[in-house]
């Protein structure tokens, strides 16, 4: 005797529909009553992201989140007030505004008029109009924001960190890209350096301060006193900080991953700060950074053997560098190297003999490696991304008649044991 899907207990769909992408939940509520009431159970939607046009009124939209137990809104266009949204969704976890240009103070102002207690993530990166004053709404009303996104609000000042130290004291993630009015006074601020004012942001784990021209090597130090449970720190394209800023953070030891790209003024001297200290980093970027060269490889392999992912794009290394690190660097699963015109078969050939357990590597650009180290390199076991983008054949490969193609981007199996 056949049985058919419409047998099936409701508890059986809601299980079945639960692995489906959210359109396709969508399409099953449409099918019948009986797999409408199994589409919106609960846990069929658990983690999902209402990604919503907020153009006309529709009254049923938010009561259908809420019966559906979705709690996280990302709102791709905005041409509602944002009320509209704050009161239509009671219990919202999370809401992401990033690129609603047309938001501004006065209607931020409006939505938050009393305490949203659910609420943990905010998202308002790019919301251009966005000052002090929403941050002094957010600081009062949102106190259990634990993720605050700002990328690209390049109106917030020193001042709105002020009021995100004072309010926000759960915050665990921040992200200040391009916020180009902070100083080393804001960071103070955060770091509780100014406790007469504010306790600070202490239960930081995520800090994101690419291209905050203005931070000096002050700030680190700040960070390094006050911000001790921070996990990541991003200070790519910050121009102001330079070695001397590293020897603070070199005894941060929950520390786990570092961008410095593109930091201009950090040389090998920095690198020999940070592997001096008791970092244990698993992560760390120092592309771009010309005046780090092979000496830098050989402190890495002293001090920061522990590294998991480390990228050197454009940097001034070589074979020779190489052959100083990888012996001590049998961790290592991502290694980026793309641009490094120094960098020969012999590097690969050292790269494939000592890093075993290698999953991806960049040679992006890497003009003087042929296939003879290419062929070194696609024998590692665990190797899944391989990324050579201007690679080319030498015109010794050329005349002996190989023209097999060579691919940009290759993927692998998986790790051989």
């Amino acid at each position: 005797m056949e049985t058919h899907i419409s047998c099936l207990f409701p508890e059986l769909l809601a299980m079945i529909f639960g692995y489906l992408d959210v359109r396709d939940k969508g399409r099953a509520a449409q099918v019948c009553t009986a797999w409408r009431d199994a589409a919106y159970h609960k846990s069929v939607w658990r983690g999902v992201e209402a990604k919503l046009h907020l153009r006309r009124a529709n009254p049923s939209l938010f009561p259908s989140l809420q019966a559906r137990g979705i709690r996280r809104v990302q709102i791709l266009s905005l041409r509602r007030s944002l009320s509209y949204v704050i009161q239509g969704m009671a219990n919202i976890e999370s809401l992401n505004l990033s690129g609603c240009y047309n938001l501004t103070d006065n209607g931020l102002g409006h939505a938050f008029v009393q305490e949203i207690g659910s609420l943990r993530a905010l998202n308002l990166s790019l919301c251009k109009q966005i000052t002090d004053s929403s941050l002094g709404r957010i600081a009062q009303y949102l106190k259990g924001l634990e993720v605050l996104e700002l990328g690209g609000c390049s109106n917030i000042t020193n001042t709105g960190l002020l009021l995100i130290a004072w309010g926000l004291q759960r915050l665990k993630s921040l992200n200040l890209r391009s916020c180009r009015h902070l100083s080393d006074v804001g960071i103070g601020h955060l770091a509780g350096m100014t406790r007469s004012a504010a306790e600070g942001c202490l239960g930081l784990e995520q800090l994101t301060l690419q291209d905050c021209q203005k931070l000096t090597d002050l700030s680190l130090k700040h960070i390094s006193r006050g911000l001790t449970g921070l996990r990541l720190l991003n200070l790519s394209f910050c121009g102001g900080i330079s070695d001397a800023g590293l020897l603070h953070l070199s005894h941060m030891g929950s520390l786990r991953s570092l961008n410095l790209r593109s930091c201009d003024n950090i040389s090998d001297t920095g690198i020999m700060h940070l592997a001096m200290g008791s970092l244990r980093l698993s992560g760390l970027d120092v592309s771009f950074c010309d005046k780090v060269g092979d000496q830098s490889l050989a402190y890495i392999a002293q001090g920061l053997d522990g590294l998991k992912s480390l990228s050197l794009c454009s940097c001034h290394i070589s074979d020779d560098g190489i052959n100083r690190m990888v012996r001590q660097m049998h961790g290592l699963r991502t290694l980026n190297i793309g641009q490094c015109v120094r960098i020969t078969d012999k590097g690969l050939e050292l790269i494939a003999e000592h890093l075993s357990q290698l999953t991806g590597i960049d040679l992006y650009g890497c003009t003087r490696i042929t296939k003879r180290g290419l062929e070194r390199i696609t024998q590692l076991p665990c190797l899944k991304v391989l990324n050579l983008g201007l690679w080319q054949m030498t015109d010794s490969e050329k005349e002996a008649g190989d023209s097999s193609p060579v691919p940009t981007a290759r993927a692998w199996g998986s790790c051989k044991r």
